[in-house]
């Protein structure tokens, strides 16, 4: 399974890339797979304040619903606008143009405390 190396993963499967202090936050290809198609993603609004582990959206499958947890706290600064018109991103390009939010972190150090890549790995055994 592709895991980028440069960024860090939470307990429920949503990755985080961080870049100064600023985190881009989506899910894993293991998410994306096990979810199945994916039909609709409903994001927060710009703006909001997230605390870590808090719900900021819902991710809509021909499977399932699911609730999108944030990795870090910080304030929602953009929404990727693709995934309403092609939710489908997340399934094909789950750590490129399927990203979700980009958010301006509390904490620039924040990904330390989230799994690297092989730790993640484990924990989903594969």
């Amino acid at each position: 399974m592709d895991l980028p190396q440069t960024l860090r993963y939470s307990k429920d499967h949503e990755w985080l890339r961080t870049e100064d202090e600023e985190g881009v936050v989506g899910i894993t290809a293991y998410a994306a797979d096990e979810l199945g198609d994916v039909v609709f993603v409903e994001l927060p609004e710009i703006g909001r304040k997230l605390q870590k582990d808090e719900t900021f959206g819902v991710i809509e499958s021909v499977k399932t619903a699911s609730d999108l947890t944030a990795p870090a706290a910080g304030e929602v600064i953009a929404t990727n606008d693709a995934l309403v018109d092609d939710p489908e991103l997340v399934n094909s390009e789950p750590y490129k143009g399927g990203w979700m939010v980009r958010m301006r972190l509390d904490d620039p150090d924040a990904g330390t405390e989230l799994m690297d890549a092989a730790a993640y790995s484990e924990s989903i055994g594969s």
